[in-house]
């Protein structure tokens, strides 16, 4: 498309905007706008170019970028411009999030005021507040079958709730993370129930069709989400005596991309949220958005057409957003939601480092670092202008999506490994104190993921009940460890809400008939905040692990090279039990951290010759910067204590 055929459309549509749109100062709009239009013209061509109503369909994209501006308070306004100034911004090492259920861990959006200073205190700053949209009961996913974008579900809080939040957590340098889910909607959402009632209009938001030609085309190739209790992609509709798909579960209708009036619907919705001062977007299911006849209907190459129009639309209006695209994917895929072909990222800033997740909870299993190794070597390095969110557990269930190459080249066969980790996280391997829950197994392929939380995986409740203080040490060391991976590895530590105080798993979900089939809701737990005071006692579990944890945080925000600047560089130790790798500071090279971490329940060494990437680092002059200790090292042997870990500088 030539450039100026996107100038001369550009041109048109100004003209034609609406009186009360014209009126208007949009100086700082029409900058970007003329700025990114090539970009957004070529993409809105690339997808919907054959369509009779292109050009109208154009013009109310504009507009409605236009009126999102028109709409965004000036704070948020000034907070583009300086953001804009200082692009990287996100990159820093001060940023640590937690992600969390309004419900389960304050009640409501209003007590969620009450519980800053918990978070505060300590160290998060970077606060994901899982799905509050209107749902139905029943048939809410988790919050993710939404009846309404643009209310806030009656059970946790009102509109003005999570506006008055997000202006008390930017007055402290805090940031909001809220999920838009892009792929679908409840089956009672406005647009479902118009297409039910035969609006031709709404029934073109969906994949509708009469008869099963063509959703039989579609099963050949796609695979099922959720086989256990949602099987097949499409549910007959008995009000409108049509097949609707339905990828996930058969209350949730899939959006049809290949609208534009559904792209431009949805952009909308994005841009309200980031007017209500959300700092990051979490876009759910972004790898489903594209469905083609043939193919899984997932990562298609239209999927990543559709955010990036999103990212360069938001650039326009509200360039301070941040996109985290949920896509729990192969690394090999999951790289190119930042964007392929470019340096910085077009499509989506940050993404979850699912794979790394899987292969620290191999390491737990395994008591070694093969797989872990394998599976950090062959992740991609990231564009420049991105980052990983790097976690442990979330509300979702862990699934063992390694490479199979992976695993045979760290000695394993691939089926049996993973019926071993099944076993070994479930609590079925001999010896196992994890006491994880199966969820979603496919007894078509003998697969299945795990459902627990942290504490319960690596063995803390089974060591609290038999009283057994060497168990609960080696759990809480558990705990930490995981976590010095996440702070130290590159990226935005993301911790699970509970985790901070050892909350084990929640079996209450089993009373409740809409979620006992669901054993994700037994990490999805109500925080006890009478044992939450307990961090305050000495000698209780709940203190160990919360103030470890406010520690590590606070050291993580004063090493520089922690910074995510694609300034990682792994060792090989020689030793299957232990991890290294070095943290380079991006604005002065000479500066270097030495990561160590011993995954055995036994001491290891590491024979520091070995790290001949560190030619400069003076070992006899090492410190651990989080203990402030020493570490014991004799003739040049490194030795690391059982589940130890250690962020070595020789400064």
């Amino acid at each position: 498309m030539y450039e100026q055929v996107s100038h001369s459309l550009l041109n048109e549509i100004l003209n034609e905007l609406k009186p009360d749109i014209k009126r208007r100062d949009l100086r700082h709009f029409y900058t970007r706008l003329g700025a990114n239009f090539y970009a957004i013209h070529s993409l809105f061509h690339t997808l919907y170019g054959d369509r009779d109503d292109f050009r109208a369909q154009a013009l109310n994209l504009v507009e409605t970028m236009a009126r999102q501006y028109i709409e965004r308070p000036d704070p948020l306004k000034k907070s583009d411009i300086n953001r804009e100034k200082n692009h990287n911004w996100f990159l820093a090492q001060k940023w640590v999030g937690m992600a969390l259920y309004s419900n389960g861990f304050s009640g409501n959006l209003q007590n969620m005021q009450t519980r800053i200073d918990y978070l505060e205190e300590l160290g998060v700053n970077l606060v994901h507040i899982m799905p509050i949209l209107a749902c139905p009961e029943g048939h809410s996913d988790g919050g993710y079958a939404v009846s309404n974008f643009r209310k806030v579900d009656n059970r946790i809080g009102k509109l003005e709730d999570i506006q008055a939040l997000a202006d008390q957590m930017r007055a402290r340098d805090i940031l909001l993370v809220l999920d838009v889910v892009v792929n679908h909607t409840s089956n009672e959402h406005s647009w479902a129930k118009k297409a039910k009632q035969g609006e031709k209009k709404y029934q073109d938001y969906y994949y509708i069709f009469d008869n099963r030609e063509i959703p039989d085309m579609f099963e050949e190739s796609m695979p099922e989400i959720f086989p256990e209790n949602s099987p097949g992609n499409f549910t007959w509709d008995e009000e409108m005596q049509k097949w609707v798909m339905t990828v996930f579960h058969d209350y949730q209708w899939d959006l049809n991309y290949s609208n534009p009036a559904v792209l431009i619907e949805m952009l909308d919705i994005i841009l309200f949220w980031g007017n209500r001062g959300v700092d990051i977007l979490r876009l759910d299911a972004v790898a489903f958005l594209w469905k083609k006849i043939g193919s899984t209907c997932q990562n298609e190459r239209e999927a990543h057409l559709i955010l990036q129009l999103l990212k360069d639309c938001c650039q326009v209006t509200a360039p301070g957003i941040l996109f985290i695209a949920e896509a729990i994917v192969a690394p090999v895929e999951v790289i190119k939601y930042f964007g392929e072909d470019a340096i910085n990222a077009k499509e989506c800033e940050i993404a979850y480092n699912a794979t790394f997740m899987a292969l620290l909870w191999d390491a737990v299993a395994t008591k070694n670092t093969r797989l872990l190794y394998q599976g950090i070597k062959n992740l991609p390095d990231k564009l420049e202008r991105a980052t990983w969110l790097n976690y442990l557990r979330c509300h979702d269930d862990i699934g063992l999506g390694f490479d199979d190459n992976d695993i045979i080249l760290a000695g394993y066969e691939p089926k049996s490994h993973r019926k071993f980790l099944i076993d070994y996280f479930t609590g079925k391997f001999d010896g196992s104190i994890a006491r994880g829950l199966p969820f979603g197994a496919n007894e078509k392929t003998a697969d299945s993921r795990i459902s627990g939380s942290l504490a319960s995986l690596v063995g803390l409740d089974a060591a609290m009940e038999s009283g057994d203080k060497a168990a609960i040490e080696r759990a809480i060391k558990h705990i930490l460890l995981l976590h010095s991976m996440i702070m130290s590895f590159g990226g935005i530590p993301l911790l699970y809400y509970g985790d901070e105080i050892g909350t084990i798993n929640d079996f209450s979900y089993r009373d409740d008939p809409h979620k006992a089939g669901d054993s994700r809701w037994v990490h999805r737990p109500v925080i006890d905040w009478e044992k939450a005071e307990l961090r305050h006692k000495q000698g209780t579990v709940e203190m160990q692990i919360f103030s470890a944890l406010k520690k590590m945080i606070a050291v993580r925000k004063l090493i520089p090279a922690f910074a995510d600047f694609n300034n990682r560089q792994l060792h090989d130790t020689g030793n299957h039990h232990l991890c290294a790798f070095s943290r380079i500071n991006p604005h002065h090279p000479e500066e270097r951290i030495l990561v160590v971490v011993n995954f055995d329940y036994s001491p290891q060494h590491l024979d520091l010759t070995r790290l001949s990437k560190l030619p400069s680092f003076q070992f006899n002059k090492v410190k651990d910067l989080y203990t402030g200790e020493t570490p014991s090292i004799f003739k040049n042997e490194l030795v690391v204590p059982p589940f130890r870990f250690y962020w070595l500088t020789d400064l």
